[in-house]
């Protein structure tokens, strides 16, 4: 497992965008290559975001339909509600590239099949990963694990001192006290991200910074979750000039 990560200093925040594409593509591709598809978990936030709409943009050679996509967390509201991620995954980016519908995975919202029940949602999701990933395993292999995070260290939906960061088993689990709203999420663990070849940071803003050097430290991943994921192959941050100001 790559626990120590690398990290690459960007000047500003389209910068970092543009740079994480150029790389997203290349892995992309090399993975497509070597097995045949790709499989991606995404992320939500303005800096995720930019990211999808700059590969709809140039994708380069990715073959769209041979990329397995996944949610690294989402809201637990209703489906066409716009602070969902994978409705604005399919805004930015899915809606403008040839997707396998099949092989879009997106967590249930609350007015879907499971109604407002959150834990067979998350429930549903578990049992969805574990069907794709087969051979016994709980979670596919993923190429590439996107995180933001929050100011607080936060990634997908596991909050500092929370249940859901401390969960050392389920590879998916409901959340019902999100101090960010809305209250109810679904959300990957840090188990699940473990199974991650490459895991990427996209961060910016200064009010992140203290965040990135923790993460980056190696701190308590209970105090901040960011120091708890890593990929098995390489745990990369893409950070601006304002989100490195406090690493050496």
């Amino acid at each position: 497992m790559s626990i120590h990560p690398d990290v690459v200093r960007l000047g500003d925040k389209d910068a970092l965008v543009a740079a994480v594409a150029e790389r997203f593509i290349a892995t992309v591709t090399a993975a497509q290559a070597a097995r045949g598809f790709a499989s991606v978990v995404l992320t939500g936030g303005s800096n995720g975001v930019a990211l999808l709409e700059a590969l709809a943009k140039d994708s380069g050679d990715i073959d769209w339909a041979s990329v397995d996509i996944y949610f690294g967390d989402d809201r637990f509201v209703p489906a066409d509600h716009p602070d969902r991620n994978a409705g604005q995954a399919y805004t930015a980016l899915l809606e403008h590239v040839a997707v396998s519908p099949g092989r879009v995975f997106e967590m249930a919202p609350s007015d879907g099949e499971f109604g407002d029940d959150i834990d067979a949602a998350a429930a549903d999701y578990a049992r969805r990963l574990a069907d794709r990933a087969g051979d016994g395993e709980s979670v596919p292999q993923f190429d590439l694990h996107l995180l933001g995070m929050g100011g607080e260290g936060h990634i997908n939906s596991l909050f500092p001192h929370s249940d859901a960061t401390s969960e050392s088993q389920a590879a998916v689990v409901a959340v019902r006290n999100s101090p960010k709203p809305p209250p109810g999420r679904i959300t990957l663990t840090l188990p699940a991200i473990a199974r991650s070849r490459e895991v990427w940071f996209l961060v910016s803003g200064a009010e992140k910074a203290e965040a990135v050097a923790a993460g980056v430290g190696g701190a308590d991943p209970m105090d901040w979750p960011c120091a708890g994921a890593h990929g098995t192959e390489e745990t990369v941050w893409f950070v601006d000039r304002f989100a490195a100001g406090n690493l050496p």
